[in-house]
């Protein structure tokens, strides 16, 4: 069975870009701003959720405010018949706030926050480099996040 792509007109990418910029917009500020009704924004964005094109609401935190002082984003090598086992691995650790397979310079890469360098370098040589199947990691720290 193929999965049909779910289809999304101009009206959907609308609401998409006003929910992007602030989720906690009601449906009646979005309705307001689109000179709709408060029921269409509504469905809209209920019909959305179904398709699974919005996957979930979320918060974006700032790392430094809650003490995390040192993002970085981490390339990570394996053995490739040990590839999905690493990522899932990963997925494990707190610190690590996103874990994705890759093409290009490294197979895995990840999003870590830490307090500090010190925590950073004792979570690659401590928790990320004994796990089977890893060859070479590569983190890069992040100085300033200019775009979302």
């Amino acid at each position: 069975m193929v999965k049909k792509i779910a289809e999304t007109d101009e009206l959907d990418h609308k609401i998409l870009k006003f929910l992007q910029e602030d989720g906690r917009l009601t449906f009646t500020e979005i309705a307001q701003k689109l000179r709709l009704s408060e029921s269409t924004i509504r469905k809209r964005v209920q019909s959305l959720q179904e398709r699974g094109v919005i996957k979930k609401f979320t918060v974006e935190v700032d790392p430094a405010k809650i003490g995390l002082n040192t993002v970085a984003i981490v390339g990570i090598d394996v053995d490739p018949p040990k590839l999905l086992e690493a990522a899932q691995k990963l997925c494990e650790f707190r610190e690590i706030r996103s874990v994705a397979t890759s093409t290009g310079d490294h197979m895995i890469m990840t999003e870590i926050w830490t307090k500090d360098g010190r925590e950073l370098t004792k979570l690659i040589s401590e928790k990320i480099g004994p796990i089977e199947g890893v060859k070479k990691i590569c983190p890069a720290i992040i100085l300033e996040k200019l775009k979302g």
